[in-house]
């Protein structure tokens, strides 16, 4: 889908998504945009949308929708909330950073035991490798004995549907309800799908794989270490990547 106003001007930045959000009235994409989100442009009294600041978010824009529904004996006033996630893209392959965290802040709600978390940890480098490892900061997935490999991928395929839900819509009060991906190349295209949707695209066949060079795909999405940083702590990382065009 091509956004009339997007050709025109383009996006550098989420904010800008909130500027046509709050110029709806006169933003076709904005206007394009709502009703998808199923209301009726008529019954809209007031759209008030603000990027989020605060970082560890999955949504990117929180929206207000006033509306009025006229009925015979009364109008109804409501009020909805809608969180949006914002991907901009300017390539049509590339993978993005969705999610890094280190591995004990998803012990809780994974529920990670202590076999898995060594494995994971071992993984991202947060423990030192082994003996033998070919990486002198971590270990790869095919390093592992072929009982911690299966230990290892037993736990992420009974657990893939909500780890992808959790790196993909998160939890709380910002939990992103919406994705919407913006390809900027020389000209602009738009998707908005509910996230429900990108979680299942995301999944893809909703298998885990190692592959040969010793890391882990999860359906359509990388689970690896993320590294960088000049060797900094910050590098042991879990990394979570993946490619927003295939929710075009």
């Amino acid at each position: 889908m091509t956004g009339s106003e997007i050709a025109k001007g383009g996006f550098d930045n989420e904010q800008e998504v909130a500027d046509k959000f709050n110029n709806w009235k006169n933003d076709v994409d904005a206007q394009k945009w709502l009703q998808i989100m199923m209301y009726n442009l008529d019954e809209i009294t007031s759209v008030k949308a603000e990027k989020i600041g605060a970082k560890g978010y999955k949504s990117d824009i929180n929206v207000i929708i006033n509306v009025r529904i006229k009925k015979k004996s009364n109008d109804t006033e409501l009020t909805s909330v809608e969180n949006i996630q914002v991907k901009l893209v300017s390539n049509d392959i590339g993978f993005n950073q969705v999610e890094k965290k280190k591995v004990g802040q998803y012990l809780e709600n994974w529920h990670i035991d202590s076999e898995v978390e060594n494995l994971l940890k071992l993984y991202d480098g947060e423990l030192p490798p082994r003996t033998g490892s070919r990486d002198s900061k971590r270990m790869f997935v095919d390093e592992f004995t072929e009982e911690e490999q299966d230990t290892l991928k037993s736990f992420l395929q009974k657990n893939i549907i909500m780890i992808i839900s959790d790196v993909i819509r998160g939890r709380g009060r910002f939990a992103a309800e919406w994705t919407l991906v913006i390809h900027k190349s020389d000209s602009y295209r738009w998707r908005l799908i509910a996230v429900n949707e990108a979680i299942s695209i995301y999944a893809g066949d909703c298998q885990v794989k190692f592959t040969d060079r010793g890391n882990i795909h999860l359906g359509n999405i990388t689970l690896q270490r993320k590294g960088g940083d000049k060797g900094a702590d910050s590098a042991n990382m879990l990394q979570f990547k993946a490619n927003p065009m295939i929710l075009f």
